[in-house]
Formats: C-alpha cells, sequence, structure tokens
C-alpha cells in the first residue's frame, strides 16, 4: 500500500488531521501527508491511494474570496489564530479542476465546525465529487472532523483521524470495500 495524503489548511488543523491520516495509513504500508501548495509534481495514478482533504467554508471547499477572510481574521485575531505555513492562494478545488482525466482509488475528508452538517456544509462532499470527475473511485464515504467555534480541534479528532486512515487502508490492502 503506497498512499498519498493532499491536503489544503488555514489554521493548522487540515493538516494535523492530514498527518494523523498519514499515520494511520502506515499501519499498513506508506504513507506522506503533503500539502495542496506542494502538491503540482504529485502524479495520483502512481499510488494506490489518494486521499484529499480541506477546511470547510461557506458550506463547501474554500475558494480564493474565503481564502482571503481567513487570512484578515487571522490578521485580526491578536495572534489566536495563525496562518498554516503552507497555506498557498490556491487550493484544493482548483487542484482537483487541473488534473487530467486518471484512475485510482481515493477518500475526502474535511474539517468542519462541531454542529449538524445541514447547518455547516461539508467540503468533503465537494471533493468526492470532483474526485469521481477525474477519474477515481472512492473507497468510503467522505468523512468529517470537528473543531470548536474558536477553530480547534475538538479533543480526540487526531485519534480518529488517524484510526480512520488505518481503516481505510486496511480495507484497501485487503480488497474490501471501506463503507
Amino acid at each position: 500500500m503506497h498512499a498519498v495524503v493532499v491536503y489544503e489548511s488555514m489554521y493548522g488543523n487540515t493538516r494535523r488531521i492530514a498527518e494523523a491520516i498519514a499515520r494511520g495509513i502506515e499501519t499498513v504500508g506508506t504513507a506522506q501527508a503533503i500539502p495542496v501548495s506542494r502538491a503540482k509534481d504529485i502524479h495520483p495514478g502512481g499510488y494506490d491511494l489518494i486521499l484529499v482533504g480541506g477546511p470547510t467554508h461557506v458550506h463547501g471547499m474554500s475558494r480564493e474570496s474565503t481564502r482571503h477572510a481567513a487570512e484578515e481574521t487571522a490578521a485580526a485575531s491578536d495572534g489566536l489564530l495563525i496562518i498554516d505555513p503552507d497555506f498557498a492562494s490556491s487550493g484544493v478545488r482548483e487542484w482537483l479542476n487541473g488534473l487530467s482525466v486518471t484512475t485510482g482509488r481515493a477518500a475526502a475528508f474535511d474539517t468542519r465546525l462541531d454542529a449538524a452538517p445541514l447547518f455547516t456544509g461539508r467540503a468533503s462532499k465537494a471533493i468526492s465529487k470532483l474526485l469521481r470527475a477525474a477519474g477515481f473511485e472512492l473507497v468510503t464515504e467522505p468523512e468529517s472532523f470537528l473543531v470548536d467555534k474558536a477553530t480547534r480541534l475538538l479533543p480526540g479528532e487526531a485519534a480518529r483521524a488517524e484510526a480512520w486512515g488505518a481503516h481505510v487502508a486496511a480495507s484497501i490492502d485487503h480488497g474490501e470495500p471501506s463503507r
């Protein structure tokens, strides 16, 4: 099993989740977490599994205006929010839209506010659609990892992400669907 976790992160939460997912996958094979800002050289078809995630902004995937708003919010937070060092002006949406049609197995995840998805939306749903449009087979339902109103990961979410990564990888490694 050789996997890559491509992520977009504003304040570091999605990065922490991506790193935890990669640790979980490493119980079965090899994995690396790569920020979308450095994903242009990745050839997704060269992996047994690709996982893609990002933060939920305004009910869906981030876009230029919401990334700009996140920067402004961090600047006005008196140091309470810090922009992730690998933050990029373009995100997962743009990266996925730029992929050539390929094949392979994939899964989507997001970080979102701890509230009903009806109220928060889920970036992972849109990520899943773009993965399918690029030719990937989705191996599991999209997964959300939760943050509080101060945009801090809830206790146990990183451990849950690691377990999710291990479960998805093990089911792929054994040829079983992960649903």
